[in-house]
């Protein structure tokens, strides 16, 4: 299998030369660019880690231009944590947002995440399909075979975010992300109720798997 290519966009070199460093130990084959013209030019890659400030184009600008031509998975990156900042980048087609400093595994998580995301094919009427469970995602609805399962909004939103990956190890704090809406890298344990609660509604714990270490699986219970 061909290494994942990743085009980091980022001006300042004392930040992008560890970060390359990191990804290529990583298993990642990198390029560099230092300005958004730079980045616009260079070859397709599979996903863009893009800066939001660089010298001759603004990074919404650079994301906007890309996501025109391409459906590459873009991170945004930046030292700017305001929400109004995060709202911005995803609504001009940025697949997920991080902030400065981050820690190379979280990146790394990251990246594979919205790759991942990205190779999903797109679910018909939003309706989310695991064995006989299904999440309809528009009408906020969960079957599980012919009995519908009564859920908090909280609850919902959880299966939902597992039900979109089937079979891949879900990381606590990518959950806390999408259900929470929030970057706390705390303790997650909010999670852990949330999921016993699930798994007593869904009636066999098999159905949401703990990974170990990383977060929680979901799948058809065997």
């Amino acid at each position: 299998m061909e290494p994942m290519k990743v085009l980091v966009v980022e001006d300042e070199s004392a930040i992008a030369e560890p970060l390359i460093a990191g990804l290529e130990r990583e298993g990642f084959e990198v390029e560099w660019a230092a300005t958004g013209e730079q980045a616009l030019a260079a070859a397709e890659p599979d996903v863009v880690l893009l800066d939001l400030r660089l010298p001759d184009i603004d990074g919404y600008t650079v994301c906007r231009r890309l996501r025109e031509r391409s459906d590459v998975p873009i991170i945004m990156v930046s030292a700017r944590g305001e929400e109004v900042d995060r709202v911005v980048g995803l609504e001009l087609g940025a697949d997920d947002y991080v902030v400065k400093p981050f820690g190379l595994r979280e990146l790394v998580a990251r990246i594979r995440a919205v790759s991942r995301r990205t190779r999903t094919q797109p679910v018909p009427d939003g309706r989310l399909q695991v064995g006989e469970l299904l999440v309809d995602t528009r009408a906020r609805r969960v079957l599980l075979g012919e009995r519908e399962l009564k859920l908090t909004a909280k609850e919902f939103d959880l299966l939902a975010a597992l039900a979109a990956e089937p079979g891949v190890a879900v990381t606590r704090h990518l959950l806390f992300e999408r259900v929470w809406e929030s970057r706390w890298f705390g303790s997650t344990k909010t999670i852990d109720v949330h999921v016993a609660s699930l798994r007593r509604k869904l009636g066999n714990p098999g159905w949401i798997e703990t990974v170990r270490g990383v977060g929680f699986r979901l799948q058809a219970p065997q």
